[in-house]
């Protein structure tokens, strides 16, 4: 592809040679010629100057280089666009595997791909262009909207819903029960049953052995465009709105209700019955406790203001050396 080809589909303005051929997409370190990287993060901009790549995506006010440049609002964003151009992903031909076991009394719709060995329950509702690969479990009742791609061995539980374009990768488990127990006089812990479905909208995706809780009673939600890292607990009851990011390892006891635009970094915990409004942010391995106010920036374990976090850490090291300064100072004082 010529690289004003490139820049057409991705909208973006073009300076320098429109001839350059482009034949793929890399990071800025190891991209080579006929390659096009992008700069989004400021401490990348010296190694723009040194690429080897024959183009680089790059905000609109961002100096010229020796390479050319393809300037856009947000080079991430064309960056991601980019390389849709160029992966070609397996194709999933229309059909249905002999081994798939799928009930008589499920309802697909129109174009489905089912794989080797996929299972789908009694009564269960698939919308068009789904793609369903090997070992994937559909329990009986599930309700599903249009353009499901489930990877292999991903399971959805009894009498959940899930909207149109969901994505669940690899051993991604929506419904999974909840972890309710109450203890009888004996000592000994009963189980609550997790009667409640998850209830998921539209362009969600739940990322590789990530769980999504039922409810005891009621439902837990996933709002539309929710995406959710690897290694992910939602724990029962919970809900997550609109375009929330929920990153690797973070971890949601039940009753948890996250807001809208929402970030939880890496290895977040949040403790249940915890109201986090639209627009936080918390950092890798801050704990949440309580409820947070809309547009709020966390960090640490308790988690308090982002701010007050950088300047207590930063005082932390120094914490031996003002332990001696206020020893001797109580020595004089003596």
């Amino acid at each position: 592809m010529r690289l004003s080809e490139l820049a057409r589909v991705l909208q973006a303005e073009l300076r320098g040679d429109p001839n350059l051929e482009i034949t793929g997409v890399a990071g800025i370190e190891e991209a080579g010629p006929g390659q096009v990287t992008f700069v989004a993060n400021p401490k990348y901009a010296a190694l723009a100057k040194t690429t080897r790549a024959s183009a680089v995506l790059v905000a609109a006010d961002f100096p010229d280089l020796d390479a050319a440049t393809l300037r856009l609002k947000n080079p991430y964003l064309g960056f991601a666009r980019a390389v849709e151009v160029f992966y070609q992903p397996p194709a999933w031909p229309q059909g249905i595997h002999a081994t798939a076991v799928i009930h008589s009394s499920a309802k697909i719709g129109a174009n489905a791909h089912i794989g080797p060995y996929a299972v789908i329950g009694e009564n269960v509702v698939i919308g068009d262009d789904a793609v369903i690969l090997p070992h994937v479990v559909i329990y009986p009742g599930v309700r599903i909207g249009n353009r499901l791609f489930a990877h292999a061995h991903s399971v959805v539980r009894e009498h959940c819903r899930l909207g149109d374009d969901v994505v669940l990768q690899n051993g991604a488990v929506v419904g999974s029960d909840g972890f309710g127990f109450a203890k009888d006089e004996a000592g000994r812990w009963h189980k609550i049953p997790q009667s409640g479905p998850a209830l998921l909208g539209d362009r969600v995706e739940i990322q590789t052995n990530s769980c999504i809780d039922r409810a005891s009673v009621g439902a837990t939600h996933i709002g539309d465009g929710v995406k959710v890292d690897n290694l992910v607990q939602v724990g029962h009851g919970s809900s997550v709105a609109e375009n929330t990011l929920l990153c690797a390892q973070v971890g949601l006891a039940g009753s948890t209700h996250v807001g809208k635009n929402v970030i939880l970094a890496g290895q977040v915990g949040v403790a249940g019955h915890c109201n986090i409004g639209d627009g936080v942010v918390a950092i890798a391995q801050a704990g949440l406790h309580g409820d947070i106010p809309p547009g709020s920036m966390l960090a640490g374990s308790p988690a308090f203001d982002h701010k007050q976090w950088l300047r207590a850490t930063a005082l932390f090291n120094r914490l031996p050396e003002l332990v001696k300064q206020f020893q001797r100072r109580t020595k004089r004082e003596e």
